[in-house]
């Protein structure tokens, strides 16, 4: 933290006009010192962002879900609630701020945390169109001290291919990250407010805000973004308490791992699939199903004893690999099959071959300097270098990729460094008391059959799409378009031959968190997909011609649509060609919800219908739908069609008032993702999406996680994602870099959390059935 003197503070004041007493927006450049030895020691002031006066400041702040008070020193005092699932205070000036004339700035303020526990809160700055940024933190009990982070400037600008930036500067304040990716094409020169939010508390918590400030930058860190990765892909700039300096204390700790797996004991109250022994005898049907038991879903496992699904997803080699700055000319590499199933993501190793690799050349000097040491193309570890065809963000476009975790594994294990890696993690999940594992393993654990795991696919073809507001990880597939349902079955019967009707299988997911539209928020970010479908020509969108063919049933004739949208279409030709609007009655946003009902039944209709074709023994798991993006009709349209509902819960917990919608529902339901991390003591730049303040918080906010769940009479199972830690300097579809394995990239288990999770799976079941 900054530390000004009052006596600073007072010259500046008094060498104010009037109209900046009022409203403290000063662009006269003051430097302050501090106490601390850092790139902010002598601190340059651009801009103060809070005015002069108490009465003033109060006037600023709009605190609906959120309530504030200002004391006399310009402290805003700031409680958030676990009765709001957004608890939002924003600061609003008269006058918007305005950044453009400043040099390379940053923002910063004074926190305090007045909670026993962390907090994990975000600040969004808003546009005057509308468009924001957002970042986020953790600060633990009693912080006190500065945050910051860059908003114009290489430091702000430079694409790295990250989620989570490396900190730009050598201090002791704190970074707020990306609350996911970058938004730097928003422009943030002129900011119309602030906003400081929790999301999905399960309790209240309390900081205290001051002295919001821009900040000149300091000088570039002729270091920054070099030399950021070591040889095992660990942070070479800061060591924590699992780093790993040699190949030989790789080894040993290796060891001492083995054997104390060795010497574990199973749990003689599970059953051979994960079940609860102890528990109600069920029917005994030979494959996992749901039943209603004394007032609560559970799901059921083939020998007949009741299930709660908990374990981990993502647990296979692709998603676990980085860009290396390499590319090659040579298009070969780049070659894709109309027939492909597998999503450029879910892929494994590329090999690249020797005539390809002749036509190497670096096409991110940036990205090339991350990197201490990669192994040359004779070296033994070379194996573990692949190929992305395709990223979603980042710096590249596409390229040469090296995973460090696999290299690091046959560090560990020596040639036959997978079947170790299966067995190890087999008898990890075992010990560790998980139930299964979640979406996205790797097949080759199918054929263990030692722990029930959920079989994926994507539909992925050249079908018709539909475009949103927001198209999150893509657009939406036209459910209407024949295609669609051709290569849903061609996806299907792909995982149907992959799991071989086994009865380890507890379930199926097809694909994930797909671009329905947003829950709340303007027409467009809830019906953008319904709306673009209007804007087509029915003769050639499928879904414009479904649509169009149920108005023309509801209405009869355009007159009495125009009556209700209170619009002007000339005829039903017209609405074929297309239409758009920019204003909506209530009838039309009526319209647009039963619309994108529809849309949602038919996406399931097709799902449903060819699993249950081909795999009818086996759990329909639902959509996965993201608490972003889980529009009430679609909530509604899955349930007649899902054996379980799905949703990725990225909060601190599942709130009672705001999940309790489901409730009414009455159907089994389990989170499809959620995780906690921290970039305090990981040696990761990136939490995650829910932060903890170190590893220790970490473990305590999973568990509290887990209690939400385990409360809730609905809640059939929570997977984790995932298994091992993003790569440092973000994998290679978009830059995910967090903190949000068990393990690191060293294959290292994080003591605290595993810790926390043995406390968690040993007790679940028994908290579970407990009246």
């Amino acid at each position: 933290m900054n530390n000004k003197s009052t006596v600073v503070n007072g010259l500046v004041i008094i060498g104010l006009s009037s109209l900046l007493l009022l409203f403290g927006c000063t662009n006269n450049q003051m430097s302050v010192s501090s106490t601390k030895s850092d790139a902010f020691t002598t601190e340059t002031e651009l801009l103060s962002m809070l005015p002069q006066q108490t009465d003033i400041l109060e006037k600023w702040l709009s605190n609906d879900s959120a309530k504030a008070k200002v004391n006399r020193d310009k402290e805003i005092y700031i409680d958030f609630y676990a009765s709001q699932n957004m608890s939002t205070l924003t600061i609003k000036p008269d006058t918007p701020w305005k950044l453009s004339e400043l040099p390379d700035h940053n923002l910063a303020f004074e926190v305090e945390n007045i909670s026993a526990f962390s907090t994990h809160f975000y600040l969004l700055l808003e546009n005057n169109q509308g468009e924001s940024q957002s970042r986020s933190i953790s600060i633990p009990a009693n912080y006190v001290g500065t945050l910051y982070f860059p908003l114009s400037g290489k430091e702000a600008e430079t694409e790295a291919g990250f989620w989570g930036d490396l900190p730009p500067w050598k201090t002791q304040d704190q970074l707020m990250i990306w609350r996911s990716w970058r938004a730097e094409q928003v422009d943030v020169s002129t900011i119309n407010n602030l906003t400081f939010l929790t999301i999905g508390l399960l309790e209240d918590t309390a900081i205290k805000v001051s002295d919001i400030r821009i900040r000149k930058n300091p000088p570039t860190d002729p270091n920054w973004m070099k030399n950021v990765l070591d040889k095992f892909g660990q942070n070479a700039q800061s060591k924590t308490q699992l780093h790993i300096d040699n190949s030989a204390q790789l080894l040993v700790r290796s060891h001492a791992e083995l054997k104390e797996l060795e010497n574990a004991s199973p749990d003689p109250l599970r059953s051979k699939f994960g079940g609860y022994n102890a528990g109600p005898q069920l029917k005994a049907t030979g494959y996992f199903r749901t039943e209603k038991v004394n007032g609560k879903w559970w799901m059921v496992d083939p020998e007949g004893y009741v299930y709660f699904s908990h374990g981990p997803a993502n647990v296979r080699m692709a998603n676990l690999s980085t860009l290396t700055g390499v590319d090659f000319k040579n298009d070969n590499v780049r070659y894709r099959s109309p027939d492909e199933l597998t999503p450029e993501d879910s892929m494994g190793i590329v090999n690249i071959s020797d005539n390809v690799r002749e036509s190497r050349y670096i096409s991110s000097q940036l990205r090339k300097d991350l990197f201490e040491w990669l192994p040359e193309y004779s070296d033994k570890l070379a194996k573990h270098y692949s190929y992305r065809r395709s990223t979603l963000k980042g710096a590249v476009p596409h390229g040469e990729t090296f995973n460090f975790y696999r290299a690091n594994l046959e560090r560990k294990y020596g040639d036959d460094f997978m079947e170790s890696w299966y067995d190890v993690t087999l008898a990890r999940m075992k010990n560790w008391g998980f139930t299964s594992f979640g979406n996205w393993v790797d097949p080759n654990f199918y054929g263990k059959k030692q722990v029930p795991y959920f079989a994926n696919g994507w539909i992925i073809g050249d079908f018709q799409t539909l475009s949103g507001k927001v198209n999150h990880w893509g657009l939406m597939p036209d459910p209407y378009d024949p295609v669609f349902a051709n290569r849903a079955r061609a996806t299907i019967e792909a995982i149907a031959k992959d799991i071989n009707n086994s009865p380890w299988c507890a379930g199926i997911f097809i694909d994930n968190e797909k671009s329905w539209g947003e829950r709340e928020g303007s027409v467009e970010a809830r019906y953008g997909i319904i709306l673009d479908a209007l804007s087509k020509n029915a003769s050639q969108s499928p879904a414009k011609a479904a649509f169009s063919k149920h108005l023309k049933a509801k209405y009869k004739n355009i007159d009495h649509l125009n009556q209700s949208w209170q619009t002007t279409i000339a005829n039903w030709t017209a609405l074929d060609k297309g239409v758009e609007f920019t204003q909506f009655s209530q009838a039309q946003i009526a319209d647009l919800s039963k619309m994108l009902e529809l849309l949602g039944e038919q996406y399931f209709i097709v799902v449903h219908n060819t699993l249950e074709e081909v795999l009818p023994n086996h759990l329909y798991m639902g959509a996965r739908m993201a608490n972003w993006g889980m529009p009430d009709e679609i909530i509604k349209a899955s349930t007649t069609y899902s054996d379980v509902l799905s949703f990725n819960i990225y909060e601190d917990g599942m709130q009672d008032h705001y999940w309790k919608f489901l409730e009414d529902v009455d159907l089994p339901v389990v989170v499809g993702e959620f995780h906690i991390g921290t970039a305090t003591d990981s040696g990761m730049f990136n939490p995650g999406i829910v932060h903890a303040s170190d590893q220790k918080d970490r473990a305590r906010k999973y568990k509290a996680y887990m209690q939400s769940l385990l409360t809730k009479p609905y809640m059939v199972g929570a997977h984790w994602f995932q298994y091992v830690d993003e790569p440092i300097t973000g994998r290679a579809l978009d830059g995910e870099n967090a903190n949000i394995g068990f393990v690191n990239v060293t294959d290292t288990p994080y003591p605290e959390l595993i810790k926390a999770v043995k406390e968690v799976t040993g007790k679940m079941y028994q908290q579970r059935l407990a009246k």
